[in-house]
């Protein structure tokens, strides 16, 4: 394992790189963690050595005001954390041993993966949005944030979530983003999981997101949450199902 920090913009990222034994050279997957979470959240670290066991080496990353990087919680949206994921992809790009470069995420992490493969759809070859929070986005156009009212036309500087604050500008940016447009430009595989007993993002986000994706699959957990506390077993063997068979195309 390699320890280390990305450079953003004057904003340091915390880094992990894990390697598969005895490979040279291997497919990567890009790792990110979601809102309010670190890389070494139990789901994260589980999907992570998953792919170590079948030969793909990983990169986890801890975006901005998260974990061990720079910025404060407060003060994150989705607009830096897409910035940080086109750099952290810049980055992995330059990695020798790469082979193919693909994209995972969770929660808001899984938004974040949508986005970033629209955005970089000729760098990844599949991308794997885990329990992605689309509801955030559509939240901040309605008016509620995970629970929290607020009025979408008249968006305060701070705004109260639970016992933390976020930015008015985290919802400002939340309203503009585009996911149905993200979803057609990238045509490649992509793995969505989800609980179905998720009670953060309703698993009807993911089925639908599943219809509009040109080549999509996605993988119900019967009565798992939104952290997978049941059947993690069963999200990291659909992982290594699905990064196996990616592995044996063509192309």
């Amino acid at each position: 394992m390699k320890e280390f920090h990305i450079t953003d913009d004057g904003i340091q990222l915390h880094a992990k790189l894990d390697m598969p034994e005895e490979k040279e050279k291997c497919p990567l997957v890009i790792v990110f963690h979601g809102l309010t979470g670190n890389m070494e959240e139990r789901h994260i670290t589980a999907v992570s050595s998953a792919m170590n066991e079948i030969g793909f080496a990983t990169l986890r990353v801890e975006l901005y005001g998260h974990g061990k990087s720079g910025g404060t919680f407060e003060q994150h949206n989705l607009m830096k954390w897409i910035n940080n994921a086109m750099t952290v992809t810049d980055y992995a790009k330059t990695l020798d041993f790469v082979t193919n470069l693909y994209i995972c995420g969770h929660s808001q992490g899984g938004l974040l993966t949508m986005l970033a493969a629209g955005m970089r759809a000729d760098d990844f070859k599949a991308a794997i949005p885990m329990s992605p929070a689309i509801v955030i986005p559509d939240g901040a156009r309605k008016g509620n944030l995970l629970g929290q009212p607020f009025d979408p036309e008249h968006i305060p500087d701070m705004v109260e979530w639970g016992d933390r604050h976020l930015s008015g500008n985290y919802l400002r940016t939340a309203q503009l983003l585009d996911v149905d447009e993200a979803i057609r430009k990238y045509e490649k595989p992509v793995l969505l999981i989800h609980g179905d007993a998720d009670e953060a993002v309703p698993i009807e986000y993911s089925i639908d997101a599943a219809k509009k994706y040109k080549n999509a699959k996605l993988v119900q957990i019967p009565g798992d949450t939104h952290c997978y506390d049941e059947h993690l077993d069963q999200v990291t063997a659909a992982v290594k199902k699905f990064l196996g068979e990616m592995e044996n195309r063509e192309g």
